[in-house]
């Protein structure tokens, strides 16, 4: 598909740029949203997780909940998630016992396998909310509230 990612009706006001959006569009669009928002009432972590693994999915589910970017459609992405990272970290101390001379064809296999883990996890990551860059496209703070003049409070529904 063309174009640019769609954005969350927040990500748009927040930036100033909603001029092309009537009202009823974006209550229209906020109606949708949070429909697609999805449900936090059946997060549990995926039986296919190990017992350390499944406690770091809990820490990570609940402070995605806290900020609303996290639902049930989303806890397969997370144990993908943790389960690439943890084999990325267990691939660090096996690359650090070989010899890169020596063991060159091995090294460079696991070397090459770590950086895929590694994009895996990243983008894992960005889908998730899990690094700053990607939760300021999903979140961005309300603006501050100004007092309103006499006129924005007599004609705010025009304006």
């Amino acid at each position: 598909m063309a174009g640019r990612n769609k954005q969350p009706l927040t990500v748009i006001l927040g930036k100033g740029v909603s001029n092309h959006i009537t009202k009823a569009e974006a209550e229209k669009r906020a109606a949708h949203e949070e429909k697609m928002r999805g449900n936090t009432d059946k997060i549990h972590p995926p039986s296919y997780l190990l017992k350390k693994q499944k406690e770091e999915f809990n820490e990570l589910a609940e402070e995605l909940m806290k900020l609303g970017i996290f639902s049930n459609l989303d806890i397969d992405t997370l144990g993908f998630y943790i389960e690439a990272r943890t084999n990325w970290q267990k691939l660090g101390p096996v690359i650090r016992k070989l010899n890169p001379i020596r063991d060159l064809e091995e090294f460079t296999k696991l070397n090459r396998t770590r950086k895929q883990l590694s994009d895996e996890c990243r983008a894992y990551a960005s889908d998730l909310g899990l690094n700053i860059t990607s939760r300021l496209k999903l979140v961005i703070p309300p603006p501050p509230e100004t007092e309103k003049t006499a006129a924005e409070k007599r004609f705010s529904s025009r304006l």
